[in-house]
């Protein structure tokens, strides 16, 4: 199977940044940032034989949408948490390096049970939704957008058929069964209050794999 990269650079839509096409103005103009340096560690982080991917809803303005990786922020980067991507500079001009708490949670949990180095992760709709005039933001990915980025969402999963296939949250659980795929497991998601229940269900997931 192969990843659809030419169609994920190719989504446009109304109020959504695509990280691997779009530019954003606190992108630093050297080679690690910008939506090119976002793809080729998209390609990094795919490059693996998936044991679990872990699918979120969407990509957020302090994650994805700088770093090109679900769940993933510019701190987490610089840290080396990330199995097979690291970068050595800062990627924006933001004072500070973003960070995601999602993203913290997330690869917390999956280095604590050792599952980072076979896990991809992914979202529903593999872009950033934000507010009207505000790409600094995010909100909940519509219906219609949700339909609209099934295509991208079902070729990932496809590239990755052996692996175990974990919603995180509800709007990601009834996407992929919209798709005709239930997922493994359905984890809270870490916003708004879940990083607990998150924690839990990631280390109860982990004793079955």
């Amino acid at each position: 199977m192969t990843i659809p990269f030419e169609a994920l650079c190719a989504h446009r839509a109304e109020h959504v940044y695509n990280p691997w096409a779009d530019h954003d103005d606190l992108d630093l103009p050297i080679e690690v940032a910008g939506p090119a340096a976002r793809l080729a560690r998209l390609r990094a982080h795919f490059d693996v034989d998936a044991q679990l991917v872990l699918v979120g809803e969407a990509a957020g303005y302090q994650g994805c949408h700088f770093s090109g990786m679900a769940f993933t922020n510019e701190k987490l980067l610089l840290a080396g948490r990330l199995p097979r991507v690291r970068i050595e500079q800062r990627i924006t001009s933001r004072a500070r390096p973003w960070c995601e708490p999602s993203a913290t949670v997330v690869w917390g949990g999956l280095h604590a049970h050792g599952l980072a180095a076979r896990a991809v992760l992914w979202n529903a709709y593999a872009w950033h939704p934000h507010k009207p005039g505000n790409p600094h933001s995010n909100r909940t990915p519509t219906r219609t957008e949700l339909e609209s980025g099934k295509a991208v969402l079902d070729g990932v999963l496809n590239h990755f058929s052996s692996a175990r296939v974990v919603a995180i949250g509800q709007v990601s659980d009834r996407t992929l069964r919209a798709l005709g795929r239930v997922p493994a497991a359905v984890l809270r998601h870490p916003a708004m209050g879940g990083a607990t229940a998150f924690r839990a269900g990631l280390a109860e997931l982990s004793r079955t794999l």
